[in-house]
């Protein structure tokens, strides 16, 4: 079993920043990706940040230049450092990971966070 673990949503004003942490856990090989997705009231849940194993990115257009994606391979830890944040970037922010298990077949399963919160507001 993995679980993915989020940390570091809360309230913030118009213009401030956030950072979120997401740590894997249990029977990891390894991983392939690491990302974050979205969803606010009403909305489909969307891609906000990802990133691969080997360090390589890839970001949403409306968080460009805004937000950014980082991983620790050793602490099998994303984050997620967001900056100028505005009322429309409020949401549930999950965290997402493709992870090849060491359980025997080993396999590829996609896990989900529980979620956090980041509310945008004066």
């Amino acid at each position: 079993q993995v679980q993915l673990v989020e940390s570091g949503g809360g309230l913030v004003q118009p213009g401030g920043s956030l950072r979120l942490s997401c740590v894997a856990s249990g029977s990891i090989f390894s991983i392939n990706t690491m990302g974050w997705y979205r969803q606010a009231p009403g909305k489909q849940r969307e891609l906000v940040a990802r990133i691969t194993g080997g360090g390589t990115t890839n970001y949403a257009d409306f968080v460009k230049g805004r937000f950014t994606i980082s991983e620790d391979n050793a602490k099998n830890a994303v984050y997620l450092q967001m900056s100028s944040l505005n009322p429309e970037d409020t949401a549930v922010y999950y965290c997402n990971a493709n992870i090849r298990t060491s359980d025997w077949p080993p396999t590829a399963n996609v896990y989900w966070g529980q979620g956090t919160q980041v509310t945008v507001s004066s």
